[in-house]
């Protein structure tokens, strides 16, 4: 009886153990959005992954448009991935609505935290908890056409006398070119007179004088200076630029691999603002993290992913193979990264740059504010009516979300 009772337990240990091994062997699915280099350089340290741990890596690029609703439709429901890469912006209305992103507090050591440049650990952190581990990072900084500018301009004084020399509306040519109806976009303005969405405790403060300051300083450049096109998009700034319709834009590193060749382009950072006192322009800094899924069914593996897409080795790859501007400070340390014009570039522009909001609330403010924008830029209301509207829109729908919850 004890014999039997023994071989029992073996066998149950057995069998036990085999399912832990395969548990621990079971392929993580990771989802992100790269294209192109990027996407080619994150497989290869997915492969770099497999090879060292002995875990299959399987990644799916899903298209942009579609991204952050297909996360918001399959995580919950256990259907998605065990890690997902995505920005910041995002984060807090994943996690107010519950089963998407799983703590990871617990998991990150000293070491881990030292790593990254200042300020990264703050987008990846919602109310007091760590949720993510950054990456990498995007904001807009100024590019400029070599044949047409030979000295960037550091001021909005210069910037105004300049574009305005290099502006011909009659030919369809302009000094400044940037999607300024877009709110992403004018974010930078913003910032610099010291405009905010949300205060520390989170209350909306869009409507604000400094805000207004900030819309009527976008509508001088394009009516009084005449310095920028009409009815602007990525697509129209973009081809003046290429076709040399445009000597300076504003826009991200997601910019040049749109650059034709034949453009001698260089970077620089964006200026400060004489209406505001001589502060900078602050765009907006996008920071994309890798999250552990709360439906993933091996957790600490997914961390140990996530972990290794932000060590230095991984950074590097990143980096120089992917232009991704990667959060491991340690890598700045490498020439053959600050050698790098554009790698550089956005580095400097780091230094003044606004993390984007990632409270829940935050999904709300982009429309109305871009059509409030677009309202003044065609003449059919004054800043101050247009964003007293749009900011009683978002304040109507953070209403109804809190009362939801």
């Amino acid at each position: 009886m004890k014999q039997r009772l023994k071989i029992i337990l073996a066998t149950g240990l057995l069998l036990m153990a085999g399912i832990f091994t395969a548990a621990q062997a079971a392929d993580l699915v990771v989802w992100h959005a790269y294209r192109g280099a990027e996407k080619t350089a994150f497989e290869k340290v997915a492969k770099l992954y497999e090879i060292k741990k002995g875990i299959k890596v399987t990644t799916l690029a899903i298209p942009y448009d579609a991204y952050a609703d297909k996360i918001t439709a399959s995580v919950p429901r256990g259907k998605g991935p065990d890690v997902f890469i995505y920005a910041q912006d995002r984060l807090g209305g994943w996690i107010e609505s519950g089963k998407t992103v799983e703590p990871i507090g617990f998991y990150i050591d000293d070491a881990t935290m030292k790593q990254f440049l200042p300020g990264m650990m703050d987008a990846m952190t919602y109310k007091g908890t760590v949720y993510g581990l950054p990456i990498n990072y995007k904001s807009i900084t100024l590019i400029y056409n070599k044949a047409l500018v030979k000295t960037p301009p550091k001021t909005s004084a210069e910037l105004v006398k300049l574009a305005k020399s290099l502006t011909n509306a009659d030919s369809g040519r302009y000094g400044l070119a940037y999607w300024y109806t877009n709110f992403y976009f004018h974010a930078a303005l913003m910032n610099a007179f010291g405009g905010k969405v949300f205060d520390k405790d989170g209350k909306l403060v869009l409507n604000s004088p400094q805000t207004i300051a900030s819309i009527k300083q976008m509508m001088k450049w394009y009516k009084t200076d005449g310095i920028m096109p009409t009815e602007p998009s990525e697509t129209l700034v973009s081809s003046m630029f290429n076709e040399g319709k445009a000597a300076i834009v504003f826009n991200g590193p997601w910019f040049i691999g749109e650059i034709s060749p034949s453009v001698n382009f260089g970077l620089a950072v964006l200026p400060t603002i004489d209406e505001a006192g001589g502060k900078p322009m602050r765009p907006w800094l996008t920071i994309e993290g890798a999250y552990v899924s709360a439906s993933s069914g091996q957790k600490e593996s997914a961390y140990d992913f996530a972990k290794f897409l932000t060590s230095e080795e991984a950074g590097l790859i990143l980096s120089l193979e992917g232009r991704q501007l990667h959060t491991n400070s340690a890598i700045y340390k490498d020439k053959r990264v600050m050698n790098d014009v554009v790698l550089k570039a956005f580095h400097d522009q780091l230094n003044s740059a606004e993390p984007m909001p990632n409270r829940a609330e935050m999904t709300m403010v982009w429309s109305p504010v871009t059509t409030a924008m677009n309202k003044v830029v065609k003449g059919n209301a004054t800043p101050e009516v247009a964003l007293k509207e749009a900011t009683g829109t978002i304040q109507d729908s953070i209403t109804a979300l809190r009362k939801g919850r």
